[in-house]
């Protein structure tokens, strides 16, 4: 019998601890392994990763115990189905697949979850902001003014949102392309952030450019081509560094003074190759890798890492989950969620019960 693909998952000495020091654990996602994973900490003080099987997982979004995760034709929201400060199996926190919403396959990137309406997320086939449609596959809210059409043509690979209130802010995307495919022509410089207010472009000259997101009154994102993590000075329009990522980087979530960003291992194919990250790789002596980096936002030091070897070479997205220590997730590949039940009883209800 053949040995079960495996995934090896390795902290840097003091990752645990600063894990365990912040109350929180962490998610990310990997399209090209299909799958999300969950890293918390045991009883003992190591790592606990916890992973499930869904097909092409990417853009992943969290809010207030709640998660919404992307896949090749849905849009899947988890539940916590634990009460805060309970435990099962060693767990404080069981997300439950509770709702789907199927786009068809339109490459959905970054999500966002809002307080009082359905998610937001890119739609970047279809060069768009999109939420659920009632309907429908999804309903393009923004598109960039360049984009003539709503058509299924990955024209300027539109990849990644910034939101503040509830508001989208901010997108990035690879070029300025209203053809199929036309990004592809930009990869090194042609990279841009949008202000979505105005459509005018708020930072230009960027090599890949993703997740840009606002945290402390400063925009951030990455040049997943060079291997940048840094802040964009919206004033001037300039993109200010503050530190190298050693692996092609996509997704950022922040926990305190802390990013926690994605790095992925390059494939070797028309997207990743050819970038400015190889010469700063070599320059560096360093080999790309996969896993998660923890850079301190005031020194820029790359403080902690999480290592990821085996079958799992590239992430997407990665989200923080505050006061939640130890998750986990069900999925579809066995019955256990057949089992899984947590009945909600109306008002009504629940006062005729109360009084019987």
């Amino acid at each position: 019998m053949s040995a079960q693909p495996q995934i090896m998952i390795s902290g840097s000495r003091l990752f645990a601890r600063w894990l365990a020091d912040a109350r929180a654990s962490l998610a990310f996602t990997t399209y090209q392994a299909g799958k999300v994973l969950f890293v918390g900490l045991q009883p003992d003080g190591k790592l606990s990763v916890f992973e499930r099987s869904f097909d092409r997982c990417m853009g992943l979004g969290a809010r207030d115990r709640s998660l919404w995760m992307a896949t090749r034709t849905q849009m899947w929201r988890f539940e916590d189905y634990l009460e805060p400060g309970t435990q099962r199996d060693g767990y404080d926190a069981r997300f439950v697949p509770v709702a789907g919403h199927t786009t068809g396959d339109v490459d959905v990137h970054d999500v966002h979850l809002r307080a009082d309406k359905p998610p937001l997320f890119v739609v970047t086939r279809f060069n768009a902001i999109a939420t659920l449609a009632q309907r429908g596959s999804f309903e393009v809210v923004w598109m960039p003014p360049f984009i003539d059409r709503v058509v299924a043509e990955d024209r300027c690979h539109l990849n990644g949102m910034a939101v503040e209130d509830d508001q989208l802010r901010f997108v990035t995307c690879v070029g300025r392309s209203n053809v199929s495919d036309g990004w592809r022509d930009h990869r090194v410089g042609g990279g841009m952030l949008i202000d979505v207010a105005t459509g005018e472009t708020a930072c230009a000259g960027l090599s890949m450019p993703h997740s840009p997101r606002l945290h402390r009154g400063a925009l951030w994102l990455v040049q997943s081509g060079t291997g940048e993590f840094g802040r964009v000075d919206l004033a001037t329009g300039r993109f200010e560094p503050i530190c190298f990522i050693p692996g092609f980087a996509r997704g950022i979530s922040f926990m305190g003074n802390y990013a926690v960003i994605g790095m992925s291992r390059p494939r070797e194919n028309r997207t990743f190759t050819g970038l400015p990250l190889d010469d700063r790789l070599a320059r560096e002596g360093a080999r790309p890798k996969c896993g998660l980096a923890v850079v301190n936002l005031e020194t820029g030091a790359l403080e902690h890492q999480l290592v990821i070897e085996g079958i799992v070479e590239e992430l997407y997205d990665v989200a923080v989950l505050p006061q939640i220590i130890r998750p986990m997730a069900l999925g579809f590949r066995n019955d256990e969620i057949a089992y899984s039940i947590r009945p909600e009883i109306a008002p009504d209800v629940a006062d005729r019960l109360a009084r019987r």
